[in-house]
């Protein structure tokens, strides 16, 4: 296979890559809740925390497989990811009470890592100048999958029952992770194998301290910290509050398979529009609608304009996905992405797992499951993450025009 044909199989590579990872990070939680409360007798709190676990595991190996990924590439960082996938459904299978839930919540957070950081560093690095749209393919599968299986599992649950489900995902992931690797080739890898000089970046590059040192690095975190927070509770929550609306789980689920399918397709749309149009504006933009649609979404009493207001936070929370990526080559070049993408990727692990999906959890609880209170502090985290992203100014460009 010539060298320029391999970058849209890389693409795809990436892309398959994070299939499994992304539909049980984003879909598997919100159709299990309900079985584990009843099957463990806990609360939504309880059931809210496994976001903490997966996202506190993405704050931890992010940034270490970003590093990691230097040294060995990324074709084995994502092969161990497809297994760690596949490990964490044989916990899950079985699974006995609500730790082992846990731990599986913590493995498919590094199964995602794992996957996630090659998969964004090979793509822009076959397409430096359609940084966005690739990482926008990537991102569309981690968002949509979940879209796609959330009917099937809950097909799956009834007729296989609980364990043979998450056997059968698992052999699934380990097998489509390993393919995906298989695919997903470096470009500046095989350059460097065949002797040819890289070419030269369109963005100066600076090192981790660097970036550290930078206003823009921390505006782009508290980004992440608040419109992470009130993206990913959606997972946790929108099956519960279908419930409270007097919908059966089937019908619920509707709210967040809505949720997942905007998740999803935001995220080639965003991506493929901030390659044109300033990717900041394109991020405030969205963050803003979603926080409106926070604000509305506890005086809606139907199925309908539920499931609308839940696609709007999803759109914003692909957008986060899909254009932070390319945003932050654009502030601080490619050359050590991993590296800093990973701890960007902190404030979502350490903060957003704990100040969006436990807490909401909590606080439902606490407060008869009334979502009134609950929205409205989400609504205020999408708003600040609109601000804080509004502010941040990238470097301008070596190379200006699109191939």
């Amino acid at each position: 296979m010539r060298k320029g044909s391999q970058g849209p199989w890389a693409v795809a590579g990436g892309a398959l890559a994070m299939f499994w990872p992304g539909a049980l990070a984003f879909g598997y939680t919100g159709v299990m809740g309900p079985y584990w409360r009843e099957t463990f007798g806990v609360g939504q709190g309880a059931t809210g925390s496994i976001m903490f676990f997966v996202l506190a595991s993405l704050g931890i190996f992010m940034f270490l497989v970003g590093r990691w990924q230097e040294r060995v590439g990324p074709r084995l960082m994502m092969a161990i990811g497809g297994v760690l996938c596949g490990l964490a459904c044989l916990v899950l299978a079985f699974a006995d009470n609500m730790g082992m839930v846990y731990a599986w919540g913590f493995l498919n957070g590094a199964a995602s890592c794992f996957t996630y950081m090659p998969a964004l560093t090979v793509v822009q690095r076959w397409f430096p100048q359609r940084r966005g749209l690739v990482s926008g393919i990537v991102n569309l599968v981690f968002g949509s999958s979940a879209a796609l299986v959330v009917p099937l599992f809950n097909v799956m649950l009834n007729g296989l029952g609980y364990r043979t489900m998450n056997l059968l995902v698992g052999v699934l992931a380990v097998a489509t992770g390993l393919l995906a690797a298989a695919l997903a080739s470096d470009p500046t890898r095989l350059s460097a194998a065949a002797g040819a000089a890289p070419p030269p970046p369109a963005v100066p590059s600076t090192t981790t301290r660097q970036a550290l040192r930078s206003g823009n690095f921390w505006l782009i975190w508290l980004t992440w910290a608040s419109m992470g927070s009130a993206g990913v509770a959606m997972v946790v929550l929108s099956v519960g509050f279908g419930q409270s609306l007097g919908l059966s789980v089937q019908s619920a689920a509707v709210i967040l398979t809505t949720f997942n399918l905007t998740n999803g397709l935001s995220r080639i749309l965003t991506g493929y529009f901030s390659d044109r149009i300033r990717r900041t504006l394109t991020m405030a933009a969205a963050f803003a609608l979603a926080g409106i649609a926070y604000f509305l979404l506890p005086h809606v009493g139907s199925l309908g304009l539920a499931a609308f207001l839940a696609a709007v936070i999803g759109f914003a929370f692909g957008t986060l996905f899909a254009v932070s990526a390319p945003l932050a080559v654009d502030c601080f070049g490619l050359k050590h992405f991993g590296s800093i993408f990973g701890l960007i990727f902190t404030a979502y692990g350490f903060f957003s797992g704990l100040a969006g999906p436990s807490l909401s959890g909590f606080l439902l609880d606490g407060s008869g499951w009334s979502y009134t209170g609950v929205f409205a502090y989400l609504g205020v985290f999408c708003l600040v993450a609109a601000v804080t992203i509004s502010l941040v100014k990238p470097v301008p460009k070596v190379v200006p025009a699109l191939a």
